[in-house]
């Protein structure tokens, strides 16, 4: 006889739980027990809620499952960096790193096992779309990340940026619900206007986000100032190109208020020119960003792009100065670990 699937019990909210424990003749409290344990203690299984009776727990586990993260590898760069390797229930691999200064602890976590865009700069990029992560496997990477900062630099985290592997927008129910239960009171109360949603640009979804006045920040990974280069390093831009971000963009902030920020990265003898910055400039004018994030390119095997000298870069952030582009140069992290986006989850043939 074929085996019932269990239903995942994070997937019940607290008065689904409350409706269940008066069905089965229990005490109404018993609700609430169990969601502390699975949003505020974090446990990763039934049995490990041990305020409940050991006849409760087995009666639990017939009826549900609890499906979460396992850590697979972790590795720990000088610089502090922390790039952790995640294993879901069904035996995907997924990233997140831990990134510290002195005065933050960000968490850059991912939204998809894999990536369909096939932005040629990527990591993830090289890797098929496997699925979506689900909302809790969301919040199980940043609850695991707090833990690392905590044991590590006894700070809880500060900050939390969807920067890592997949697209966010691509997964958008998924990470609105995972950033309302990492936002909420009952969950791990981090204030939204401290995540940061980056995206290659899906400009359907960044009015999505207007019209559904959310309260965190937004990034855009520009990193080229023309449709023609950008086209060719983001294929994303083939059905979403610079003008349309540009008014996707204003609608968002006509509704919303929230900050934007642009990801740039500068590739050596691509997009590192003072025309390149001038186009930049162009772009940064017509959004109310807040900022526009130069980074330092953290090469990968799988593609041909190479960080400028020093020189040009500085030439580069000067030009922006001048024509007085609020920019800072972001350096790597974890230069000497697997630190650039999937690079850790592609390791050892591993996806």
């Amino acid at each position: 006889m074929q085996a019932v699937k269990k239903q995942n019990i994070r997937y019940l909210s607290l008065e689904e739980l409350q409706e269940y424990f008066e069905k089965a003749g229990d005490k109404k409290f018993r609700a609430k027990q169990v969601y502390e344990w699975i949003w505020q203690k974090h446990a990763h299984s039934l049995h490990a809620m041990t305020n409940l009776s050991k006849e409760l727990r087995h009666k639990l586990s017939e009826n549900f499952d609890l499906p979460a993260l396992s850590l697979d590898a972790s590795q720990y760069s000088a610089d502090g960096t922390v790039k952790s390797r995640f294993r879901t229930i069904d035996g995907h691999l997924v990233e997140g790193v831990l990134i510290p200064t002195e005065s933050r602890q960000t968490a850059c976590v991912s939204s998809q096992i894999g990536c369909s865009l096939s932005c040629k700069f990527c990591a993830t990029g090289y890797m098929d779309r496997k699925r979506n992560l689900n909302y809790d496997e969301i919040y199980d990477e940043v609850v695991f990340i707090n833990q690392q900062a905590e044991n590590i630099y006894q700070k809880k985290l500060s900050n939390i940026v969807f920067m890592g592997m997949g697209e966010p927008l691509l997964n958008y129910k998924n990470v609105l619900k995972a950033i309302e239960r990492i936002s909420s009171p009952d969950g791990l109360g981090m204030s939204p206007r401290r995540i940061t949603v980056s995206t290659a640009g899906v400009a359907k979804m960044i009015r999505q986000l207007g019209d559904d006045q959310v309260k965190f920040k937004l990034a855009l990974s520009l990193h080229a100032a023309n449709d023609k280069k950008r086209h060719e390093i983001m294929p994303i831009n083939d059905t979403n190109n610079i003008k349309s971000l540009i008014e996707a963009l204003n609608y968002f902030y006509k509704q919303t208020s929230n900050e934007i920020t642009f990801e740039y990265i500068l590739f050596k003898d691509f997009n590192d020119s003072l025309q390149d910055a001038d186009e930049l400039v162009k772009i940064y004018r017509q959004v109310p960003a807040d900022l526009v994030n130069i980074i330092e390119y953290n090469p990968i095997d799988l593609a041909a792009f190479s960080k400028p000298e020093e020189a040009v870069t500085e030439n580069f952030m000067q030009y922006l100065e001048r024509n007085k582009v609020n920019a800072r140069l972001r350096k790597s992290r974890g230069k000497d670990i697997d630190a650039a986006c999937g690079q850790l989850a592609n390791k050892d043939n591993f996806q």
